[in-house]
């Protein structure tokens, strides 16, 4: 099957000037993270005054972590057409009970222990997600900078289908998202800590390079074998 365009998420946006930046690279999603013990945090007025800048077909993401039906509610009223992510210990009906379109975080070990994680049963569990994020499991929640083995599932089973429903996201960077593209195919990739000066400071260059590279993915997976 030949190969389409592979999606670009820039997560854990809080300022407008690294909005306007990712959207001028070419991101089709910008990532805001409604968890208050993230670094990366914003509130779910901040999250819509960042949102409003963003232009039609670039979706705003809300990402929680554990947090109350009204919280959530408050992300929603701010960002009317986010679509949410949910990265904590949420249960398939949890997720379901906010109503609306999300993608799930699976937490995937780093080293040898990634193959224990039952990605297959994972993404049954949670069939009604839009899409299944991979990041690596570390201290905390998000924009650790570290990858998991990508050669530790199988990402061509039905129950994965990397190509329209998985989102490769953990440690990517300008030099090794080509290589993670490569290896596991997904629908998208997702980054944050590899686009930054410091946490939640993104910088310009660095977002272009890794949209460049993204690009670069796509061209040489096209290429006929």
């Amino acid at each position: 099957m030949k190969h389409l365009r592979t999606r670009i998420k820039i997560c854990g946006l809080t300022r407008e000037s690294d909005v306007d930046s990712a959207v001028q690279a070419g991101a089709d999603a910008i990532g805001f993270v409604l968890y208050s013990h993230s670094p990366r945090f914003v509130p779910p007025e901040r999250a819509g005054e960042l949102a409003r800048r963003l232009p039609a077909f670039v979706t705003p993401v809300l990402l929680f972590v554990n947090a109350s039906p009204e919280f959530i509610a408050q992300g929603v009223q701010s960002v009317p057409n986010a679509l949410l992510q949910f990265h904590g210990d949420e249960t398939p009906a949890d997720c379901l009970a906010a109503g609306r379109p999300y993608l799930r975080a699976a937490r995937i070990p780093t080293g040898p222990a990634g193959s224990g994680f039952d990605l297959l049963k994972y993404a049954e569990d949670f069939s009604a997600a839009q899409a299944i994020l991979l990041d690596a499991h570390v201290e905390g929640f998000g924009g650790g900078g570290q990858s998991f083995e990508w050669n530790a599932f199988p990402w061509s089973h039905p129950l994965l289908n990397a190509s329209s429903r998985l989102v490769l996201s953990g440690g990517l960077d300008a030099a090794n998202v080509i290589d993670g593209i490569s290896r596991v195919r997904p629908w998208a990739v997702d980054v944050s800590s590899g686009v930054e000066v410091s946490k939640g400071i993104k910088d310009a260059d660095r977002i272009h390079a890794f949209v460049a590279a993204v690009r670069a993915a796509d061209a040489l997976l096209s290429r006929p074998s």
